[in-house]
């Protein structure tokens, strides 16, 4: 097969493996772009045999050395760091990133306890389907080995059979019940809407305003929230969006044309147990209409 049918074949996949395995969409690109120009460059042997496998093996193996580096680096962020979100309505290029729930936030989110080599297992099992077998020779290791690292994988995201979410369809109205009693001040109803353990982990790079350190309780929760919501209305041209990001409802919040901050939710028996904002200029970039346009 040539180059240019592989890349067109395999770009979105590897896309999203590679997204999967560093949380951050530039640095997925560039794993994918430097994958295919050696690819381009060398033209392996072992690249005609099994063509999907051998690109897996290599992004997978350009993604851990970028996401060791990447680790490093976050060592001297400034506050909390959140993976970068990206809009996956069905009318955005991106929303083939999604299958199904397993690239919901709060999974991103949960990745980043594992190892490279766990994380590797579980999103090439979970996300991609990989069998074990096709996972220990992508990897290099057994398939005992594989089972072993997937099992420690679960244990670490304390992945186990939650209450029932809300249902997808009625999504978009909780949320925007949740807007409405933010907009009305009504500290009951948000208060009811939290779980008693809640989390608020904001995101601003050192670049904008955000908590330094998870918010928790829900207490102290609505009262950021409250603060946060009141402040950025005080501001004009503010403009609030509900919209599909990482294939579930979240929130965008525009001033003007410049994307403010991204909100999504992780939720369960219908109380939301996290919140995470993003406000990181950095990570918005994607919906930002002069971005979302370019080159995709």
């Amino acid at each position: 097969m040539e180059i240019e049918e592989l890349y067109s074949q395999y770009k979105k996949l590897m896309l999203m493996l590679a997204y999967q395995m560093t949380g951050t969409w530039s640095d997925a690109e560039d794993a994918v772009q430097d994958v295919f120009l050696k690819v381009y460059n060398v033209n392996p042997a072992g690249l005609a045999e099994e063509p999907k496998a051998y690109l897996c093996k290599m992004v997978v193996n350009r993604c851990r050395d970028l996401y060791k580096s990447a680790r490093r680096r976050r060592e001297y962020y400034v506050g909390e760091w959140l993976p970068e979100p990206i809009p996956t309505a069905e009318s955005d290029p991106l929303h083939f990133i999604v299958r199904d729930e397993l690239l919901s936030y709060a999974v991103l989110i949960m990745l980043e306890k594992l190892s490279p080599a766990e994380r590797a297992v579980f999103v090439l099992r979970e996300a991609l389907g990989i069998e074990y077998g096709g996972i220990a020779e992508i990897l290099g290791k057994s398939e005992v080995s594989c089972r072993k690292l997937f099992s420690r994988a679960k244990g670490k995201m304390g992945i186990s059979a939650e209450e029932p979410d809300i249902a997808e369809s009625d999504q978009e109205m909780w949320v925007r019940r949740f807007l409405s009693a933010l907009a009305q001040d009504n500290t009951e109803q948000v208060i009811s809407m939290l779980a008693d353990d809640v989390v608020l982990i904001s995101d601003g790079g050192g670049k904008v305003f955000a908590a330094v350190r998870p918010i928790s309780q829900r207490d102290a929760v609505s009262k950021f929230l409250f603060g946060s919501f009141h402040k950025l209305y005080q501001q004009a041209e503010v403009q609030i969006e509900i919209s599909r990001i990482n294939g579930q409802t979240g929130i965008i919040f525009r001033v003007g044309e410049q994307v403010d901050s991204v909100a999504l939710f992780h939720s369960s028996g219908h109380l939301i147990r996290s919140i995470y904002l993003i406000r990181n200029p950095d990570k918005l970039g994607h919906f930002n209409p002069s971005k979302s346009s370019e080159g995709r």
